[in-house]
């Protein structure tokens, strides 16, 4: 609930500035159903502020099949995290969120900022970042264990394929806590769908914490003429005690 509060209040702040390059309908607005923007090689320009469509995947990442496919530690896991109502989750020590639940919160957008060499993401939230390497570089031989991992993407026709791994075992998948394993990979295929709606396939592998990979679908809503801005976490004391038991 906490996430929500913080993200009312921060939406008034955010600008209201009309940016180029923006479709608009004849009365000035942006036209989200507009086609999807192209960058100068012809693929789809996923740049821009975007935020999730639908609430419920920060409640349940798993929604679309119900439940994960658990390894029997991460389900008994799962289940304390959940009866405490997620207290202990990473975000009330102003630990990064992890993928995908910094994509999550649902007023707490993120920007993609797209490049030939590195598609860049700017989490609002905590003012976090991942950086999604598309020179053709592979993973290399060893990662340090981090909150977002190593990612390296490349495009399948019109969809933008990440993949990710090099994770710790610290970040949870979603408020309720889906945990993971460091042998998570993560596969994210991002696909414009037109200028104001984007849709993102994500499926987890990680044998370690569930019995067989498993996917979900999460569409995603463009905040046209506005910016992220600036969230600091910082000398949090009160957030652990607002939410949980």
């Amino acid at each position: 609930m906490l996430h929500y509060v913080l993200a009312a209040i921060l939406l008034a702040q955010w600008a209201n500035i009309p940016l180029p390059n923006t479709p608009r309908t004849a009365d000035g607005k942006p036209n989200i159903s507009a086609p999807a923007p192209k960058t100068s090689d012809g693929r789809p320009d996923l740049s821009g502020i975007w935020r999730v469509g639908e609430g419920r995947y920060l409640q349940n990442i798993a929604a679309d099949i119900g439940e994960a496919p658990f390894q029997p530690w991460a389900a008994a896991l799962y289940k304390e995290r959940a009866d405490a109502l997620g207290k202990g989750r990473p975000s009330e020590r102003c630990i990064p969120h992890g993928i995908p639940d910094g994509m999550l919160v649902r007023n707490s957008p993120f920007k993609i900022v797209q490049t030939p060499g590195v598609v860049v993401i700017l989490y609002e939230e905590f003012n976090h970042y991942r950086q999604i390497f598309t020179d053709g570089r592979g993973f290399p031989p060893e990662t340090n264990p981090s909150w977002f991992g190593y990612s390296i993407g490349k495009w399948e026709d019109d969809t933008f394929v990440a993949e990710t791994v090099g994770f710790n075992d610290k970040s949870w998948f979603d408020d309720p806590g889906h945990p993971h394993s460091d042998a998570l990979r993560v596969t994210e295929r991002f696909r414009r769908l037109n200028f104001g709606r984007m849709e993102i396939l994500i499926t987890f592998d990680d044998p370690m914490a569930y019995t067989k990979p498993w996917s979900a679908t999460i569409p995603f809503t463009l905040l046209p003429d506005t910016e992220i801005i600036e969230s600091i976490c910082e000398n949090e004391r009160d957030h652990e005690h607002i939410v949980g038991k």
